[in-house]
């Protein structure tokens, strides 16, 4: 199965926090623990042999960046997502990705873009292997490859700001999604990059991710009501 390695992490004693902030993460976009899950500290301690005090400062550091939620008699728990989220998450990674592949088509170099599609060539061989069962990774590597092309600091360092909540809605949806359909989808990125025209490629990964937001709602219409939907917003 085509997932991060959710193998616990070796605590080093001079960051622990960190590592228990790690390897929370590690779980939750394994699938391990889902939204909604509890995070139970004397348990986690417990089987990762540390203390009480890192877990709790993790569990700090997790809600400050609102990956957990504390429950009133229940305590910490993984943030279910709404649809609120979803909308701002998915409208937010239009205009980063948007100016980063803009700007790619402009920096990066041919043996950048040709590396890339070496990558994409590679991802479609895996159609054929059954012991993929998902191609999630392969396209979210795509992606970020584009944000590093921009070579943009601060737009870099905006989007390594909400990567995780990214990685959380791609796993939601890339479950769902077949590997033919994730394949089909992202040659239009690498061909964008190629034909390096600065508007097409800023419209293709609007259109692009804004299909993928349609998805989730279109998978979820039956729980909440789309945020916005209107298509003009996205392009």
């Amino acid at each position: 199965m085509d997932r991060p390695n959710t193998t616990p992490l070796i605590i080093q004693k001079q960051n622990i926090s960190e590592e228990l902030v790690k390897y929370i993460k590690q779980q939750i976009i394994g699938g391990e623990l889902n939204p909604g899950d509890r995070i139970v500290e004397t348990k986690l301690a417990r089987e990762l042999g540390v203390s009480q005090t890192p877990v709790r400062e993790a569990i700090r550091h997790l809600h400050g960046e609102g990956i957990i939620t504390i429950v009133p008699n229940k305590g910490p728990m993984v943030r279910t997502l709404d649809m609120k989220d979803v909308f701002e998450i998915y409208s937010v990674r239009s205009m980063l990705e948007g100016l980063a592949i803009r700007l790619a088509t402009r920096n990066a170099t041919d043996e950048q873009i040709a590396e890339l599609e070496s990558f994409y060539e590679q991802m479609k061989r895996k159609l054929h292997d059954d012991s993929v069962k998902f191609l999630l990774h392969d396209s979210s590597h795509i992606h970020r490859t584009i944000i590093e092309m921009s070579n943009h600091t601060r737009l870099i360092s905006m989007y390594q700001s909400i990567s995780f909540q990214i990685s959380l809605v791609n796993r939601l949806l890339g479950t769902k999604s077949t590997k033919r359909k994730e394949v089909d989808e992202h040659l239009e990125l690498i061909e964008a990059l190629k034909r390096r025209d600065p508007d097409h490629a800023e419209e293709t990964m609007r259109r692009h991710i804004f299909r993928s937001y349609r998805e989730f709602v279109q998978l979820n219409e039956q729980k909440e009501q789309p945020v916005e939907y209107d298509e003009k917003l996205w392009l």
